[in-house]
C-alpha cells in the first residue's frame, strides 16, 4: 500500500495538532509510534515514509521466512489497515530523499514535500558488502530485508545441487545458512576469523555450535581471507578464491558480513554524526526538533543491533515527544540468541573476561557447557550451550548487579533468581 503524499502546504486533519514525520517504518520507528499512542494518542497528526512497499515487520523473524517454517505475512507487525486504523498516513515504497530543516520539510523520492513541525529519524543501518572483485554480480545477495529472503528462496530452487557459499559466520550468516540448507542447498559458511560467533560466544561454545550445525549439514571454512569472486566468460558465478587456499565451487554468494548505520540523510542535512547519529539520553540530535532511535544512532559512543536496546530507546523518545519528560536512556547489558531451530544458545552481558573469573560446566555427554563470568561479586556474562532455561535468570543478575556470594558455589547449576513476574516477561520478550 502506497498512500498518498501530502503537500506540505497542506493542512493538517486537525490544524491543534502538531506534526510528526517518521522516516523509517522498521521495528525501532514503529515501537517508539506505539508507545507514542499510548502515552498522548492525540497530540500529532503523524506521516510515517518507508522504503519497503508495506507495512512493519519483525525483521529478526525473517530466519524462519528463509527456512520456510513461516510466511511473511506471520511476522507482519504492522498491516496497512492499522495505519489507517491509527489515523497515521503511511507513505509506503518511497524514500525520503532530503531534509531542509530551516522550512521543516521532508522532500521524498517522487517530488513530494512533507512539513513537519518534529522529526524522528529512525532510517536503521546497511549491511556491509565486501569491495572484493565480483562483489556486484547479480548473485551475490545481502540478507537484510524481506526482499533479499525472496531472492535467495528464488535462487535456491534454481540451484540443483549447486553450492551456496554464506560469507560471514555471524548469527545473520549462520541463519541464513541453516534457512538455505533446509530449503535443500548445499551451503559452505566461510569466516575469517578461527571460530563462529566469535563477538557472542567464547571457541569452546563455538566449537559445540559448529559440530552441531556440521551435523545438520553445513560445512565450514574458518580463519581465512576471501580474495575475490570469480566470474566466467559468459558472466555466471563460478566460485570464491581465497589468499591462500583452493577456490571453493559456488552458484550463489550470501554476504552477510555485518552493517553499517545508515547515517546519508542525517549527514546532508547537517546533524551531527559520528559513526552515526549523535543523540543525547532522550534520543535527541543536534537539532532540539529532530530525534533519532534505533541502529542509525549513536549513544554515548556505543552502536546498537539488537531489539532490546532499540526498544528502549523508543520509550524513552516517545515520553520527550509525548511532551513528558520523565524518562532518559541508560544503557545496558544485552542477551543473544541463535534463532536456528533445536540449536540451543544464550550469552549476555560482558564474557570478555578481562579483570573476571570464570565458573565453567561442562556435560559432554548431554552437549552442555554453561561459563560465567564474575566480576567483584557480580555476574557481569554468561555463555550457555545445550541448556539454555536458566538464560534469563542470568541476565536478570546480570541487569540488576545482584551480588551473588551466597549463591556462588550453586550460581553454575541453579541461579537465585527473585525477580517478579513482570520483570522476567520483559527480559524474555528482549532476549
Amino acid at each position: 500500500m502506497q498512500a498518498q503524499i501530502l503537500p506540505a502546504t497542506q493542512e493538517n486533519s486537525n490544524p491543534k495538532r502538531a506534526r510528526l514525520v517518521v522516516i523509517g517504518n522498521g521495528m525501532a520507528a514503529m515501537r517508539t509510534v506505539e508507545e507514542l499512542l499510548h502515552l498522548e494518542p492525540d497530540l500529532y497528526d503523524i506521516t510515517v515514509i518507508g522504503r519497503e512497499p508495506h507495512g512493519n515487520y519483525n525483521r529478526i523473524m525473517l530466519s524462519p521466512v528463509l527456512s520456510g517454517e513461516k510466511s511473511f505475512q506471520e511476522i507482519m507487525l504492522h498491516t496497512p489497515e492499522w495505519y489507517v486504523m491509527h489515523g497515521i498516513k503511511l507513505i509506503s515504497g518511497i524514500v525520503a530523499e532530503s531534509v531542509h530543516r530551516k522550512r521543516r520539510e521532508v522532500t521524498l523520492s517522487n517530488g513530494g514535500v512533507v512539513g513537519y513541525d518534529r522529526l524522528l529519524i529512525a532510517t536503521g543501518s546497511n549491511p556491509f558488502v565486501i569491495p572484493m572483485p565480483g562483489h556486484q554480480h547479480p548473485s551475490v545477495i545481502q540478507f537484510r530485508d524481506i526482499q533479499d529472503v525472496e531472492k535467495m528462496v528464488e535462487a535456491a530452487a534454481n540451484l540443483s545441487g549447486q553450492r551456496a557459499i554464506v560469507l560471514g559466520g555471524g548469527l545473520l550468516g549462520l541463519e541464513a545458512a541453516n534457512g538455505l540448507v533446509k530449503r535443500g542447498v548445499k551451503v559452505t559458511v566461510v569466516h575469517d576469523i578461527d571460530y563462529l560467533l566469535n563477538r557472542q560466544l567464547d571457541r569452546e561454545a563455538a566449537n559445540l555450535l559448529q559440530a552441531a550445525l556440521e551435523s545438520r549439514g553445513i560445512e565450514f571454512v574458518i580463519g581465512v581471507k576471501s580474495d575475490h569472486i570469480v566470474i566466467d566468460e559468459a558472466g555466471n558465478m563460478c566460485g570464491l578464491a581465497f589468499k591462500d587456499r583452493e577456490m571453493i565451487e559456488c552458484s550463489m554468494l550470501v554476504m552477510a558480513v555485518g552493517v553499517r548505520p545508515n547515517v546519508a540523510l542525517a549527514k546532508s542535512m547537517g546533524l551531527q554524526v559520528d559513526k552515526a547519529v549523535l543523540t543525547d539520553d532522550t534520543m535527541q540530535t543536534s537539532d532540539p526538533r529532530v530525534y533519532a532511535v534505533g541502529e542509525c544512532v549513536q549513544h554515548r559512543g556505543a552502536l546498537f543491533g539488537l531489539v532490546a536496546p532499540l526498544f528502549d530507546q523508543a520509550k524513552v523518545c516517545a515520553s520527550h515527544l509525548a511532551e513528558h519528560g520523565i524518562r532518559r536512556y541508560i544503557q545496558k547489558a544485552t542477551a543473544t540468541t541463535l534463532k536456528v531451530t533445536g540449536v540451543n544458545l544464550y550469552s549476555a552481558g560482558d564474557f570478555s573476561g578481562e579483570g573476571s573469573e570464570a565458573l565453567i560446566m561442562r556435560d559432554h555427554s548431554n552437549s552442555v557447557y554453561k561459563k560465567l563470568f564474575i566480576k567483584d561479586n557480580k555476574l557481569v556474562g554468561a555463555v550457555l550451550y545445550g541448556d539454555i532455561q536458566d538464560g534469563v535468570a542470568y541476565f536478570d543478575l546480570i541487569q540488576r548487579g545482584a551480588d551473588i556470594s551466597a549463591q556462588r558455589h550453586t550460581l553454575i547449576f541453579t541461579p537465585d533468581h527473585t525477580s517478579d513476574d513482570s520483570s522476567v516477561k520483559e527480559l524474555q520478550g528482549a532476549a
